[in-house]
């Protein structure tokens, strides 16, 4: 009886464990709350469970029941054939349900569920999205010409804005001047919106926002636009902009506007631009006066080509807006042209003038307002007062002088006038260069400046092929000829001569050695080398160099014939031969084997005696 018991004790202990082991292992299921996709795309909803071997079926619910759209089990699995997924629905191995081609009405709840037997069923529910961007918004009612009428503010529609073809359903938003205007579609505001939305068959949406406002005078400058703002995957807000787009407001003038364009100030030759203008719009004709002369525009520019110092003066401008009854129409300017007159020159060109004498140039002008003066030479400022002196001339005094005036306030305007300076006097050498020829015979160009006037005549002693050219108050000769024995003993001498005297310089011309350095700077070489005097010196120059080189060949010879000697008689000591002592008579004694070769050094000076 007490094993019995003991027996439904264990019994019951192990029901209750397993009851309680049901119970506890509880089934569960996880799938993403919401699956975001592209219209047209694939969608991916993923599915597990913490039983891997029991039944998945995936439901979506229709009028309140629902409909089983994908399962599997062990040991089958199927799908829908009909309805709103047929053909594009699979359920692959790890629950994953998969729609292709994904349309705005797939856009719902779905459940997966899993069935484990004895761990019981639980489901879990996963929301699929369908976004699409919509098209670029469109203004459009926004080309009519509205009229202001102060007096009696009236709201005007200003422009429709149009988006289509989106999911889900975006919104509108208006922008003037970049800035968003509020939300509103009270009528009653003086800025209000009439939104719309209409929902295609295909499940998309198209909006649109009529913007309303009372329109003033400052709204003629605004610049308006529209912005659609839509939703996609992942919560990202996104962003598309119509083209900004201006109103046409009417109203009358109220002020004239009268003004030059140029920005820098006007100078004699320039062309001037004036423009007038109102606050009115459209803006209307306008009538130019000046000293009688009337001119109309319907531009509201007025333009004075080559303005002139007369051209200074009052203008006036007149608007012809006969709808501005209280509004004065006339606006004036005054207008001011600088001027620079032409400079003069005392004396008069061309100024000749003796070398040693002084020189007293003077140049004057006038302007509109103050002005400078310089005198410049060759791109170099020499003054910068209207005089300019020079206390004795010199032959490098001449040339040609310019003073130059100019307005510092006004750019651009400025004028010039020239003097050309003549100095006479006796001629002038530069200081020659020496210069190098590589050989006697080569040909030679010697080049001779000057200056003087009345312009010098050149002479070269000795003669060759000579050609002058002028460079201002510069004159240049330029003489080619043959580096001749004389021309490299006594150098080659340039004349210059007019009717004040003359002048003259010698060139030096030697022959360049290895060891003489340019003539622009360096040293020379010994004179020895360096220049040759005559033709018999260049010839002993040769004959030394002969007479150096059979030296060095002798003293050659006579090192090889006592090495040979040296080296014999270590061979002698090598091979244990013996010398007979005594007096030998300072002849060297070599034993020889038969058959070996004399040393063929042995020969070259004195022949040694050899026993046998």
């Amino acid at each position: 009886m007490e094993g019995m018991r003991s027996g439904r004790v264990w019994l019951a202990c192990l029901s209750f464990f397993f009851t309680l082991h049901v119970c506890l292992a509880s089934l569960t299921v996880q799938v993403k709350p919401t699956v975001d996709v592209i219209l047209g795309e694939t969608a991916r909803m993923p599915c597990s469970s913490t039983e891997s071997k029991g039944v998945v079926q995936w439901f979506i619910e229709t009028t309140g029941t629902r409909k089983r759209v994908a399962f599997r089990s062990p040991t089958d699995h199927a799908v829908e054939k009909d309805g709103p997924f047929a053909g594009r629905v699979t359920m692959e191995a790890d629950m994953t349900l998969v729609i292709s081609s994904v349309k705005v009405l797939d856009e719902r709840s779905f459940f997966c569920q899993v069935d484990g037997g004895a761990v019981g069923t639980s489901e879990a529910e996963s929301k699929l999205r369908v976004f699409l961007a919509p098209a670029k918004p469109v203004v459009s009612e926004n080309n009519h010409h509205i009229p202001l009428t102060p007096d009696n503010p009236t709201t005007h529609q200003v422009g429709k804005c149009t988006s289509s073809n989106s999911h889900p359903e975006p919104r509108i938003i208006w922008f003037k001047d970049s800035k968003p205007l509020p939300d509103r579609t009270d009528s009653k505001e003086p800025i209000y919106m009439v939104p719309g939305v209409v929902k295609e068959s295909s499940g998309l949406f198209t909006v649109t926002s009529s913007l309303y406002i009372q329109p003033n005078k400052t709204d003629a400058k605004s610049v308006f636009q529209c912005t659609v703002e839509y939703r996609m995957p992942n919560d990202m807000i996104k962003k598309e902009n119509s083209e900004p787009f201006n109103l046409t407001l009417l109203y009358p003038t109220e002020n004239v506007f009268f003004k030059v364009l140029n920005t820098s100030q006007i100078k004699e030759g320039d062309d001037v631009h004036m423009k007038c203008e109102t606050d009115g719009n459209p803006q209307p004709h306008f009538e130019f006066t000046r000293e009688e002369t009337i001119k109309q525009s319907e531009d509201g520019l007025f333009i004075v080509h080559n303005v002139t110092r007369s051209d200074s003066g009052t203008y006036q401008c007149e608007a012809l807006d006969f709808d501005a009854t209280t509004a004065d129409l006339v606006k004036t300017l005054d207008l001011k042209v600088n001027w620079l007159d032409p400079v003069s020159v005392v004396p008069a060109s061309p100024l000749n003038v003796n070398k040693g004498d002084p020189i007293e140039l003077q140049c004057r002008t006038k302007s509109s307002t103050e002005y400078t003066l310089s005198w410049m030479k060759n791109g170099k400022q020499l003054s910068q007062k209207g005089g300019l002196t020079v206390q004795s001339a010199k032959l490098d005094d001449a040339g040609v002088y310019v003073c130059i005036a100019s307005v510092p306030s006004v750019p651009g305007l400025q004028k010039q006038a020239s003097i050309e300076i003549i100095v006479s006097g006796q001629p002038e050498i530069d200081e020659p260069k020496p210069v190098n020829v590589k050989r006697q015979g080569e040909m030679v160009t010697l080049m001779c400046s000057a200056q003087g006037h009345p312009a010098p005549q050149f002479t070269w002693k000795p003669s060759g092929k000579e050609s002058v050219n002028i460079n201002g108050n510069k004159f240049t000769s330029t003489v080619t000829l043959e580096a001749t024995a004389a021309v490299l003993k006594d150098g080659v001498t340039c004349e210059v001569n007019n009717e004040h005297g003359s002048d003259s310089k010698k060139f030096t011309v030697e022959i360049q050695s290895d060891n003489t350095v340019d003539p622009n700077g360096g040293e020379r070489g010994s004179p020895e080398f360096a220049t040759a005097d005559t033709q018999e010196g260049g010839s002993r120059g040769v004959v030394v160099a002969v007479l150096v080189c059979v030296l060095l060949l002798l003293i050659l010879v006579a090192v090889l014939y006592f090495l040979g000697k040296r080296g014999r008689m270590a061979c002698r000591k090598k091979e244990k031969k013996e010398v007979a002592s005594g007096d030998v008579n300072n002849d060297i004694v070599v034993e020889m084997k038969s058959g070996e070769k004399p040393n063929e050094e042995s020969g070259l000076l004195n022949k040694p005696r050899v026993e046998q």
